[in-house]
């Protein structure tokens, strides 16, 4: 299956960058990736967030159909990671959007905002009024860190400053849809789910993995990790790789140090690095304008196919738990030396250690690319996540020829969570997001029923 042309057509058209200061502070990764360790296993964080913990309701709206609530707390990664989130992100708002008339029960369904949503008015308008007329079911809308009325003043729209941003908005919004969730319970909602689309679908996913009960979980658009989007996806050409490669050559602390925190070990770690120094010699030069073609994303093969299981043992890398394990000396050569084992002829591959000019350039590329897989896997790989506690209620739907969410060369989500649900659409990313919203919202209520069913006095 090929990638959608009218995903890569509105790439083109957005000029924005992403990632424009680097990689971020090495002591906020480092103190990000200390707390990944934790709220990733759902059994040491249960009692992060207290079940009372205080939520405030501001406004009310009254609307024909329904009433909105305006609310707001402070996000508890304030209180356990102080001072990592932007002053103006430590505010989460929402908006809770409640029927006036009630069919059945009082369900709430949660959705985190995706790329580009924000405040409240595209997930109220394309998702949350047409629920309620649907099925008579509320939708609480939560707005992201760095998005809308959380937005950092010197950040330009929707393209967030460092890569460190991406993992302190995740860790934000597990801990606030926990928030979220306790509350609605308090308030006699039932039953809860959680949804998003896009970036929005995979920030639900890492939520539910931390929640310790049964939840409907619909996943819009998204994947297993974050790591292909900005490697191998259309948007990564519009990572700030020049500053990236950059501060990567003037710091060392990022691969002597933050290099060994990477704990994420399963077959598909690092394997995209192998996957582009094989499929495309010669085209490090060009990756702060990554070429699309369909060797490049990762789709020629017959595995951009695969619907459920492992994935091919043929591409499978070496185990990167060795390459982690080793302390003594430079970790990130000896990671790449093993990626790049397929071209023998590529053995400089530190920056530092060659002599300038072509060679030092593609050393750093692939340095600077493989360093992205990795700390993007660490926190946002599912695998490096608990199991959510019933997969059996998750339905995932996902666009076949997406090219912002390449599917090829990482784990099936059916593989790491057995059980669910994957549904597949025709089409793309963009033309999914613009015209399939009905399908997701079927997909949300068929996990609502499912939910009932086998749960009806939980």
């Amino acid at each position: 299956m090929g990638v959608s042309r009218l995903d890569v057509l509105y790439r083109k058209l957005l000029l924005t960058k992403l990632f424009i200061q680097g990689w971020g502070k090495p002591e906020d990764l480092k103190r990000i990736f200390e707390f990944r360790k934790i709220i990733g296993n759902r059994d040491k964080c249960k009692h992060l967030v207290p079940r009372d913990y205080p939520v405030f309701t501001d406004k009310v709206e009254d609307h024909s159909d329904c009433k909105i609530h305006n609310g707001h707390f402070i996000s508890p990664l304030e209180h356990l990671v102080p001072g990592v989130l932007p002053a103006e992100s430590v505010k989460a708002r929402f908006q809770f959007i409640v029927p006036k008339r009630w069919r059945k029960h009082r369900p709430v369904c949660i959705h985190l905002a995706g790329t580009g949503d924000h405040f409240f008015w595209r997930r109220r308008t394309l998702m949350a009024r047409p629920m309620i007329k649907e099925a008579g079911m509320a939708s609480l809308l939560l707005e992201n860190p760095y998005y809308g009325y959380r937005k950092p003043k010197d950040q330009v729209r929707s393209s967030l400053k460092n890569v460190s941003d991406l993992f302190v908005m995740g860790g934000a919004l597990i801990l606030e849809s926990a928030v979220l969730l306790h509350w609605l319970e308090r308030e006699g909602f039932w039953p809860l789910g959680m949804t998003g689309i896009s970036m929005g679908g995979h920030m639900a996913s890492l939520a539910v993995t931390n929640w310790p009960k049964p939840i409907p979980l619909i996943p819009c658009l998204s994947w297993t990790t974050a790591s292909n989007v900005f490697t191998t996806g259309v948007l990564s050409k519009a990572v700030n790789w020049r500053q990236l490669e950059k501060q990567y050559a003037t710091h060392t602390v990022y691969e002597k140090e933050i290099i060994h925190m990477l704990e994420y070990c399963g077959t598909d770690s690092f394997r995209m690095g192998q996957d582009f120094v094989r499929n495309s010699p010669g085209s490090f030069e060009k990756l702060s304008g990554l070429a699309l073609s369909r060797d490049l994303l990762g789709l020629s093969g017959a595995e951009g196919e695969q619907v459920g299981g492992r994935p091919g043992a043929g591409g499978r890398g070496p185990d990167p738990s060795l390459l982690l394990q080793r302390r003594d000396g430079d970790g990130l050569d000896r990671m790449l030396s093993a990626v790049s084992s397929s071209r023998p002829h590529m053995d400089m591959l530190h920056a530092k250690n060659v002599s300038p000019g072509a060679g030092q350039r593609h050393s750093l590329q692939r340095e600077s690319l493989c360093f992205m897989k990795g700390v993007m896997d660490e926190c946002t790989h599912i695998a490096n996540f608990s199991v959510p506690v019933d997969p059996s209620l998750i339905i995932i739907v996902q666009a076949r020829e997406d090219a912002y969410v390449p599917r090829t060369g990482v784990r099936s989500l059916q593989e790491i969570w057995p059980g669910c649900e994957v549904r597949y659409l025709g089409g793309g990313h963009v033309s999914a997001y613009l015209f399939k919203q009905a399908i997701f919202r079927k997909a949300i209520y068929d996990a609502f029923d499912r939910f009932v069913q086998k749960y009806p006095l939980l």
